[in-house]
């Protein structure tokens, strides 16, 4: 089958969705997270994975490992797909995110200030913490996963109040 038959240029009318990546680092009892720098235009100041858009060149799994690595200078293990969103913010085009967990050997992290400050969490005190909104409803689904649960699904809509609306698939 050549590229032309893929059918890529059949778009009109066609939902069409960004690919992004998002990864929770585990080192022990821990969780490196990042808080949004306060300048960012996406969950400034909240909490959040590490992670970013799949290029042009990649597939979802090199995509997040790039990103780990762009974002934290980690090399990390045991990279499992855990969750894939559907996200419709009522847009012309959505974002299907693909979510991860990773363990890390270590803490020792590179700063990379641009994107935000990167924190290891005790997995116990990040529901203290100013979350990005699906977090408190995904993390506990996430972390209560086996090594060899399948991922699941979850398509996020919202309401007319802009509340978010998450319906979860497995």
């Amino acid at each position: 089958m050549g590229a032309k038959e893929q059918g890529v240029s059949a778009t009109s009318g066609r939902w069409l969705t960004v690919p992004r990546t998002l990864c929770f680092i585990s080192n022990g009892d821990d969780v490196l997270l990042m808080q949004r720098a306060a300048h960012r235009s996406i969950f400034p100041n909240r909490y959040n994975g590490v992670g970013g858009h799949i290029e042009r060149n990649e597939e979802p799994l090199s995509g997040i490992k790039r990103e780990i690595r762009e974002e934290t200078g980690l090399e990390v293990r045991d990279v499992r797909l855990r969750a894939i969103y559907h996200i419709d913010a009522g847009e012309t085009m959505g974002i299907i995110l693909f979510i991860f967990t990773a363990i890390s050997d270590t803490r020792l992290v590179v700063e990379t200030g641009d994107e935000g400050i990167l924190h290891w969490v005790a997995r116990n005190r990040i529901m203290d913490l100013d979350l990005v909104e699906d977090l408190p409803q995904l993390l506990p689904r996430v972390f209560a996963m086996g090594a060899n649960d399948p991922p699941f699904f979850v398509h996020i809509s919202y309401d007319e109040n802009d509340h978010i609306q998450m319906s979860f698939s497995e």
